[in-house]
């Protein structure tokens, strides 16, 4: 059972760097009149199915969630829906390898200009860990 969850768990990572590596495959794959975006993102929500799904044939819940759960999980789906606001799904699902024009936002912070807003609250939340 261990291994089938870590399979499900880390599935979805060959398959972003296939798309990143070799985004014309995926286009052609699409075919003429799909978006590789739009498609992507259903593929893409079914691998996180898969990756929840795994996680929890391994896991075991304590309910109560910590005090701590609430408010982490507010700002991480804040954060979320903040990227896609931002972003849009082009710009989330790898819009720009696929040969859509995407205009980056760049974000003011601490360090300087940051060309992926995405980037900055993954860096932040890997920070505060």
């Amino acid at each position: 059972m261990g291994l089938a969850a870590a399979v499900g768990v880390l599935m979805p990572f060959p398959f972003y760097y296939w798309l990143w590596t070799q985004p014309q495959t995926w286009v052609n794959l699409c075919g003429k009149g799909r978006d590789p975006s739009k498609m992507m993102a259903y593929v893409s929500h079914f691998l996180k199915l898969l990756q929840f799904i795994s996680l929890c044939s391994v896991s075991s819940l304590s309910w109560p969630p910590p005090f701590y759960f609430y408010p982490l999980f507010a700002f991480g789906q804040f954060l979320n829906f903040r990227v896609y606001q931002l972003l849009g799904e082009s710009g989330t699902y790898y819009g720009v390898r696929f040969g859509k024009s995407i205009p980056w936002l760049f974000v003011h912070d601490t360090f300087g200009v940051q060309r992926r807003p995405s980037y900055s609250c993954k860096a932040t939340l890997l920070i505060i860990q």
